[in-house]
């Protein structure tokens, strides 16, 4: 979700207040939707709102605490940030611990105002997209549909997200770049027992290292709430986990130790934590890198993204799914792959994995755009020198035969709109034959229509 999406409901009823408010969350890029009354937000604040609440604590009739109330009965993960007087910011303490997202004292600057909305708005686009992957989850398709591919790595990668996550141990997700480890921990948040709960992400090598401890464990100067009580009851991942600076690694061990909970300072925390790597490996990691005691218990369960190379036929799958996407994009008709582009394909060492696939297939779709068709030539542009058509001999003759076979009844069904008769037209196959081999490959022909 971006700002210029973003709906703020800016509830008071004060009209210089609420319409002043309005113009400046609009001069921020944002869309204002005021009401003059909490009664009136609540009738078009339904669950799933895309957006932010921004409401008076003092007014007539229903006040900011009882429409917070209201607000987390109809969506608990609504954000809302309550503008108080001086002599309501200890009710509006009281009101962040029991949910709502933040609150600004009037007067109040504006930049700070258009910041926290702004943060709101992204926790809740996590949150709205955590919450479509679970109702996705409840007709058991969505993994295959998120995390494409037939390919036994695959499928052995989906059994490991469904088993962990119904687990609430600590998670460490392997990879290389590129290979859709941010996928796989909003894919186990979603699936396992805290989905309802927040899911708070932070990229450690991001975020300077004197801003990140502050964000993750709060400060004193700092009004916001920590990530770590943002996550509370949820998942807080941590991408590029190795970049957290050493201070803020002990800390984090100490956090996830505490036992205390009459003690501010060792207060124990309800989260999991799922972490991210793309340069740690199965093992004790370097010392320079992740003390070995927050590395242990993180990596209570290991779950490794496979490279985009040890998943055959799952490449020609993956480039045709992102070319039919660029091609709506660009409104043109995607590249259809010869002999030669489909066996190169497979073979790429794909260093880049996925994303760099993502970028090959919107560059052959702008190609095929011009009425050029070499994509053979794109890849050997990506420093893939091997001769075309030449065979890996580490993977077995069956999986290239296969990989092309499923391309060519792919491409068939595309080109046909989903008419079997017409595929079996043009390939020639009987329907027993067709019907057996779209079975084999996973190919429904409602998909085609």
């Amino acid at each position: 979700m971006t700002d210029k999406t973003t709906t703020v409901a800016i509830v008071d009823d004060e009209a210089d207040l609420r319409e002043s408010v309005a113009q400046w969350m609009q001069l921020s890029e944002f869309e204002p939707r005021t009401f003059e009354t909490a009664e009136l937000a609540l009738k078009a604040l339904g669950p799933d709102f895309p957006g932010v609440v921004l409401s008076d604590i003092k007014m007539p009739g229903m006040d900011g605490m009882a429409l917070l109330r209201r607000l987390q009965s109809v969506d608990p993960g609504l954000p809302v940030i309550l503008m108080t007087g001086h002599g309501d910011v200890p009710m509006a303490v009281e009101a962040m611990r029991i949910g709502a997202f933040d609150f600004v004292e009037k007067p109040f600057d504006p930049e700070r105002l258009a910041d926290l909305v702004r943060k709101a708005s992204q926790a809740r686009a996590r949150t709205l997209a955590t919450r479509a992957l679970r109702r996705e989850l409840s007709d058991g398709n969505v993994l295959t549909r998120r995390l494409m591919g037939a390919s036994p790595a695959m499928e052995k990668l989906r059994e490991q997200i469904l088993d962990m996550g119904q687990a609430d141990g600590h998670v460490l997700i392997l990879g290389e770049t590129g290979t859709g480890k941010s996928l796989i921990a909003m894919a186990l948040h979603a699936c396992g027992a805290r989905a309802s709960k927040p899911l708070i992400t932070l990229n450690c090598a991001s975020v300077p290292p004197e801003t990140i401890e502050p964000m993750l464990f709060g400060a004193p100067d700092r009004p916001e709430k920590s990530l770590i009580d943002q996550a509370e009851g949820g998942t807080l991942a941590l991408e590029d986990i190795e970049a957290l600076p050493a201070h803020a690694q002990a800390r984090l061990v100490e956090t996830l130790s505490a036992t205390d909970p009459s003690s501010a300072a060792n207060r124990p925390h309800n989260i999991r934590v799922v972490a991210i790597s793309s340069r740690l490996g199965a093992g004790a990691p370097p010392a320079e890198v992740l003390r070995d005691d927050l590395y242990f218990r993180l990596a209570g369960l290991i779950l490794e993204a496979p490279p985009l190379r040890a998943r055959g036929e799952d490449i020609l799958t993956l480039f045709s799914h992102f070319t039919v996407q660029f091609a709506e994009e660009y409104g043109c008709e995607p590249p259809t792959l010869n002999a030669a582009d489909a066996a190169n394909l497979v073979q790429a060492p794909w260093p880049g994995n996925v994303r760099q696939l993502i970028n090959l297939a919107e560059r052959a779709v702008l190609q095929a755009r011009r009425g050029d068709h070499n994509i053979s030539a794109l890849l050997i542009d990506d420093g893939f020198q091997a001769p075309i058509m030449a065979l890996d001999a580490e993977k077995p003759l069956k999986e290239h035969v296969d990989a092309f076979e499923k391309m060519l009844i792919d491409h068939a069904l595309r080109r046909n709109t989903g008419s079997v008769s017409a595929v079996m037209a043009e390939l020639a196959l009987p329907r027993r034959t067709l019907n057996e081999k779209m079975t084999k490959y996973g190919l429904s022909r409602g998909d085609y229509l």
